[in-house]
């Protein structure tokens, strides 16, 4: 038997060493849209990843090119010491006139940049503060909203998708000297459960009315949560605001077939919290076509995929979700409102999928582990039925909602023994809350622009770049490089979730972070550099992978939570030869 396994590994090293297989080819820094591309003019909801470069990836795969303002006028800035925090609702609003003047027909549009500067100052901002345009013209923010539906609003062949957000139970760490403790507090607060309102009393005053309520009509003491009533008094402001201002968006585009509305439920709470009645409240005044669903940093994905779908005239598919792990029935975890299986299921509907046993198109879930002694049991089984479905070239959308419970091994043994390159689609290590949206938008969208047609080298290249970004990110960064930068910024004296409170040397962080990162996906690029994707279902046929590089990391905030980087690939090549279950280039 060890003569035969020395001889396989001789055989192996022969053939690798010969040259078979396909040379890597070099990682395309201008990375110009294709020449038909859809132009969409795009208002991110700050400047983070999942709403910045994540998106430009995800409208390249589908020959999208997003439009979008200067980056000052939507960026977040936690730590600036002088001027604003928060992007230029003003600058943002003239850009869209701008869009529409030169005639763009499409737009994805987050609210909570137009009206409040980005999502952090919406959980923030405590009254109405008027707009200065930059001709002298002084608006207020529901006359700007208005103003902007009625322009966009003449044109009907403009297709609009205005996004929103129930805002979440507490505001932002590190913004306005809000500290983690003071978060967890009022969090506790807003989540204990309100009054619950129906039918005709259920009304923007009453819910108003109803915040600092318990369940059964008595006040909260906020003392009873370990904050005081001032820090209550600036949330709860800001969440009359946030609820006034969506009061005012569903009136306005009541009537107007041009636009559609998608809001979504940040940061939340399987227990009755004062999210309730907001929430039910507007699923009141949504139309057919509009939505509310778990997630806000998926939201712009969520927008771009069903644009895309309604462009090619979508009618719906069926898809067949397998859940390992058995906690399906749960919330995944305690930032969800609803269990895991009912926000599958309420995206199922968003994108007009019916599940099927039979279907071509594969989901498969990771959940928390039911029962603790199979974590291994659990994870074998996925990677198996996840290599099976590979093998019989069908589609798979992967998510990882183990939520962190499985450890390392999982990710180790999907680096291991699947090729991650084949997959149309990957959600991992990601909030909990926005896990499924960024799956199913991105997979969805895969498996539509498949089915559509022919596809375009430049799309080929977006979906690479899409893929490996988020697959590096959830397996590298967030469920390792992480924790160990966070404890690189503790034991420099700083504090993680702002590098200038107190300041510490930004510059050696990032060192460190680079450095850990390019130890650690080294065996995940090589990985995806060896592996075929998807280049058509009919008749099925596969293109390899080009190469990847990685460049320019960064911490868009200053914060440990989220780090980013340029991702660059190279053009796809003929497919990868597989020698002895091992690809080669």
């Amino acid at each position: 038997m060890r003569k035969k396994y020395r001889f396989l590994a001789l055989l192996l090293a022969a053939l690798m060493l010969s040259g078979c297989g396909v040379e890597r080819t070099e990682p395309v820094a201008d990375d110009a849209p294709a020449e038909n591309s859809v132009k969409v003019a795009y208002v991110p909801l700050d400047d983070r990843p999942n709403n910045y470069e994540c998106m430009e990836y995800m409208a390249q795969s589908l020959d999208y090119e997003l439009l979008m303002p200067e980056p000052d006028a939507f960026s977040t800035r936690l730590n600036s010491a002088e001027g604003s925090k928060s992007g230029d609702r003003a600058a943002v609003y003239e850009w869209l006139l701008e869009q529409e003047k030169n005639g763009c027909d499409r737009y994805i549009i987050f609210l909570d940049q137009l009206l409040s500067g980005g999502l952090v100052s919406s959980r923030a901002m405590t009254s109405s503060e008027p707009v200065l345009l930059s001709d002298g013209t002084v608006m207020s923010e529901t006359e700007l909203l208005q103003s902007l539906i009625d322009v966009l609003g003449s044109d009907q062949n403009n297709q609009v998708w205005l996004l929103d957000t129930v805002m979440r139970l507490a505001p932002t760490v590190g913004y306005g000297q809000w500290t983690l403790e003071d978060y967890k507090n009022v969090r506790a607060y807003c989540a204990e459960a309100r009054p619950a309102l129906s039918g005709g009393a259920l009304t923007v005053d009453n819910i108003v009315s109803g915040y600092g309520l318990s369940a059964d009509g008595e006040a909260i003491d906020p003392a009873d949560y370990g904050t005081d009533s001032d820090m209550v008094s600036v949330s709860l402001a800001a969440r009359e605001r946030k609820l006034r201002l969506a009061d005012e968006l569903l009136a306005d585009v009541s009537g107007s077939a041009v636009f559609k509305v998608l809001y979504g439920v940040d940061d939340s709470s399987e227990a009755d919290s004062i999210q309730k009645n907001e929430i039910e409240y507007i699923r009141t005044l949504l139309r057919e076509g509009d939505a509310l669903l778990s997630g806000v940093d998926d939201m712009g994905f969520k927008a771009l995929a069903k644009m895309y779908l309604d462009d090619i005239g979508w009618q719906g598919t069926t898809a067949n979700v397998r859940y390992f792990g058995g906690t399906q029935d749960e919330a995944a975890c305690d930032f969800d409102y609803r269990a895991l299986e009912d926000i599958v299921a309420e995206h199922f509907d968003f994108f007009n999928i019916e599940q099927s046993a039979s279907a071509e198109l594969q989901v498969l879930v990771l959940t928390k582990p039911g029962d603790g002694s199979r974590k291994n049991s659990y994870c074998r089984e996925l990677i198996d039925t996840l290599n099976s479905c590979l093998d019989e070239g069908r589609p798979v959308i992967l998510m990882d909602a183990g939520n962190n419970a499985y450890g390392n091994d999982f990710r180790e043994s999907l680096c291991k023994k699947v090729e991650l390159g084949k997959l149309i689609a990957y959600s991992g290590m990601l909030d909990m809350a926005n896990l499924t949206g960024t799956a199913m938008s991105h997979g969805i969208a895969r498996y539509a622009y498949l089915v559509n047609g022919d596809i375009s080298e430049s799309s080929e290249r977006g979906h690479m770049k899409a893929l490996a970004d988020v697959i590096i990110k959830d397996i590298c960064y967030r469920n390792i490089v992480r924790a160990e930068t966070a404890g690189k910024v503790t034991e420099m004296g700083g504090n993680p979730d702002n590098f200038a409170s107190p300041v510490i040397d930004t510059a050696s962080v990032l060192d460190f972070a680079v450095g850990r990162m390019e130890e650690e996906s080294k065996a995940v690029i090589d990985n995806l550099e060896r592996s075929n994707f998807i280049s058509s279902l009919e008749p099925y046929s596969e293109r390899g992978w080009g190469g990847i590089e990685l460049e320019n990391y960064r911490f868009p905030w200053d914060r440990t939570f989220e780090l980013t980087m340029d991702v660059m690939t190279g053009q796809s090549t003929e497919p990868h030869e597989r020698i002895l279950g091992i690809y080669t280039k």
